[in-house]
Formats: structure tokens, sequence, C-alpha cells
């Protein structure tokens, strides 16, 4: 992530629509938010962001956040921009690199996350990349006035080096 992509970022946090479908929860943010917020996020040792490109456009974010080096594990989250196109394989492609990072640059064993059960792309998505779903946390989340469930997922190493096998995904 580099200062030049914070005007997609500021883009994709300031749209309601997309900010519905993610977990965290947020407000209006000004370009000079954004900075504060990169400038500060420069100095964390247990949070890493990458952006997601296609044909050399920003096209959305992909974090690893809370990274725990004595437990190996670290939670995930993926954000796509609404002009990112669809059925191209741009978030496959994001999660599966952000997998083989995390687990052969890193060394972490279990990669955490959640969604909202009516997030279907989320969850096709994830699954197609080993995911497992772990549980479900009822109503975990105010959002939209509402208390929502969340769906608890988890990608070991191992779901991970089965689903390279299996479809040779690097080769």
């Amino acid at each position: 992530m580099e200062e030049t992509d914070l005007p997609i970022l500021q883009e994709m946090i300031n749209d309601p629509e997309l900010e519905n479908c993610v977990v965290g929860w947020s407000w209006p943010v000004s370009l000079a938010g954004q900075k504060a917020w990169y400038i500060e996020n420069l100095k964390s040792t247990t949070n890493q962001r990458f952006i997601i490109e296609y044909e050399n456009e920003a096209m959305g974010l992909i974090v690893l956040s809370d990274i725990d080096w004595k437990n190996r594990k670290a939670t995930t989250g993926i954000k796509l921009s609404r002009q990112c196109p669809k059925g191209k394989g741009i978030g496959t492609d994001a999660v599966m690199a952000l997998e083989r990072y995390s687990f052969n640059e890193l060394n972490l064993n279990r990669l955490e996350g959640s969604w909202f059960p009516e997030n279907i792309a989320s969850a096709s998505l994830h699954k197609k990349c080993g995911w497992k779903e772990e549980g479900l946390q009822r109503k975990a989340i105010f959002k939209n006035g509402q208390y929502q469930d969340l769906v608890i997922v988890g990608c070991l190493k191992q779901d991970y080096e089965e689903v390279v096998s299996a479809s040779k995904y690097w080769n």
C-alpha cells in the first residue's frame, strides 16, 4: 500500500453500499484523515495492508491484522471496489497470494476471519481458497440499526496446501 493508493481507499470507505457488506464500522473520512491513518499504519508490526491491482489499477484492499507472532495466526479481510471486474478471479488471486505470503513467508499457521451470513460472495471466494466455517456468533455486530450474526471462519496452512496441491494453483 502506497500513499498514492489513498484516494481509492477513501472512496471505498466512504461508499455506504460497500461498507454495509464489511464487518467493521466506519464514518466518512477526508483525504487528510485517510493520510493520517496511513501514516499510523506504517508503524504497525501487527498489521499489513496490500492493494489489490488489476491491469495496473487499484481495485481493493486485503489485510493481515492482529498478527499474533507467538501463536502464528492473524485476522484477514478483503474489500473490493465497485469498479473491480467480477468473474476475473481477482479476489481469488488476492486471497491465495495472501495465504502464500502468510504461510510461506511469515510462517503463520492460521488465518481467521468473519462475514455476515448473507455475504455469499465472500463465503464462496474463501471456501474456494480452503477456508472452513467454524461457527456462528449470534447478534455479534451492530450494523444498520440492528444486531447481526457473524459466520466465523479459519484457514490453516494445511488447508491452503491441500487447495494448492489439488488445483495446482501456482503451476
